[in-house]
């Protein structure tokens, strides 16, 4: 199948139904590879002719995907799709969309480098706030003016207003932008959610290796959105009282929220109380209680025994750390970053006024984390765009710069999956001065890179 090169974006237009044996047979890698020689930037299959596809026959094509993109470092994806074709996207690949989604090519274009008109006006939502962020810098970078409505009902009514903007921009899905393991709220509280009935399968299903890491990157306070739980047996027992007995070693503390226990022993609770867990009947008892969210989630000394060396692999692969940070806030605040100075020691902050922070943490085939001190100048700069307006309020400053830092973080899981290094990443961790960051750093070695943005100094610190 021959591809149609535009724009720079290379797309093959399968006909009928899409299942393994008819993928296989519609397209195979050398025609890919011939069209990026053609020099497209980005490949996309259009299913505007596709009139059936199941996941066997996404899979071919996901496959030949990753590897002309890991050879190329090229975008990779589909477009031309309705609401219901996205919507079996999303339920067949869950949180595992590697891959692009493009509603239309005229979309795909504003985020391609071949693309030469510039400065359209972009009205964009994702229910996704990551996405929402990850859609706005990209078009912003391609030298675009996106407008990012924060909610379905404000894009809905800004949408009525056609004339007013160039492109409108919805179901649309940039791959390698993170994950979606847990929810983060306001308060650094990380929340999961459990249903049904709890037994040993829990031990299973749960992410405890994301979870660990969410503790070392600074997070202390988990929720356990327990709504729909029907009950659970002693093995669930168990393992709570374990998660609970083993965060009270970070002074972290575990809640469970809307768990009742009419088919659950009471003695249950009361055990799970016993190992430092707490209940709670609303959400909003937690969420709304500002005093209590700020005691419950506040920074507290990392447990001894997680103090560890850098080891030769992380350093090697520093400068994709270093690349994905500097990239994202030249890009966000229209200024040149350079390196003052770098050492591996403990982190040294000599000027503490003025400064938020956030964390975030990366496991896999290599582990550790990242931490970054913002002048306040240079955050309220940054997250400017992904706000919509120029803002003094410190939590929702802080709310956005955690999406930035996640964005930093999807690029950092992509360019490390360029180099067949497979990483998870936690969810951003900020804090609103850096006494909390040191807390969590405590005698951490890492390698400390101070950089300035149009003389505002900044700084990076890469950890295990």
């Amino acid at each position: 199948m021959r591809a149609v090169i535009r724009d720079g974006i290379g797309v093959f237009h399968p006909q009928g139904f899409l299942d393994g044996a008819s993928s296989e047979s519609l397209l195979n890698i050398e025609d890919i590879d011939m069209t990026v020689k053609s020099n497209a930037s980005m490949i996309l299959v259009s299913l505007k002719k596709v009139i059936f596809f199941n996941r066997n026959g996404l899979d071919v094509f996901i496959k030949m995907f990753q590897k002309v993109r890991t050879a190329n470092h090229i975008v990779v994806g589909f477009c031309d799709y309705d609401k219901k074709k996205y919507d079996a996207f999303k339920k067949f690949y869950d949180n595992d969309l590697s891959f692009s989604l493009f509603k239309t090519q005229q979309i795909a274009s504003l985020f391609s480098s071949g693309f030469k008109e510039k400065n359209k006006n972009v009205l964009l939502y994702s229910e996704d706030k990551s996405q929402r962020a990850a859609l706005a810098i990209e078009l912003h970078d391609n030298g675009h003016n996106p407008i990012v409505a924060q909610s379905e009902e404000e894009f809905l009514q800004k949408a009525e207003a056609k004339d007013a903007y160039d492109v409108i921009i919805e179901n649309t899905f940039l791959g390698q932008m993170g994950q979606k393991v847990a929810t983060r709220v306001t308060g650094n509280a990380i929340i999961y959610t459990v249903a049904s009935f709890l037994d040993a399968e829990i031990g299973n299903t749960f992410n405890i290796a994301y979870h660990n890491n969410s503790l070392n990157v600074g997070f202390r306070l988990f929720i356990f959105d327990a709504y729909k739980v029907v009950s659970m047996n002693v093995h669930a027992l168990n393992f709570f009282s374990k998660l609970s007995t083993s965060a009270a070693e970070y002074n972290a503390t575990i809640c469970f929220v809307g768990m009742s226990f009419n088919k659950t022993p009471l003695s249950f609770k009361e055990t799970l109380e016993d190992s430092g867990m707490m209940f709670f009947d609303q959400m909003d008892d937690i969420l709304q209680n500002k005093e209590l969210l700020d005691e419950l989630g506040a920074s507290s000394a990392a447990s001894g025994k997680n103090k560890r060396s850098l080891n030769k692999v992380l350093v090697t692969e520093l400068p994709n750390f270093i690349d994905a940070t500097v990239a994202t806030i030249e890009m966000m605040t229209n200024s040149k970053a350079t390196k003052d100075a770098a050492k591996v020691d403990k982190i040294e902050i000599v000027d503490k006024n003025d400064k938020i922070a956030s964390s975030i943490g990366f496991y896999g085939d290599i582990d550790g984390m990242v931490m970054l001190v913002f002048p306040l100048d240079i955050a309220k700069k940054a997250c400017e765009l992904l706000i919509g307006e120029s803002t003094d309020d410190k939590e929702l400053i802080l709310d956005t710069l955690a999406e930035l830092v996640n964005i930093v973080g999807g690029k950092v899981k992509t360019l490390l999956a360029d180099e067949h290094i497979s990483v998870d990443i936690t969810l951003p961790r900020t804090y609103h001065d850096v006494d909390g960051l040191l807390e969590v750093a405590q005698e951490k070695k890492g390698v400390q890179v101070d950089l300035s943005f149009d003389n505002d100094k900044f700084l990076f610190f890469l950890t295990r």
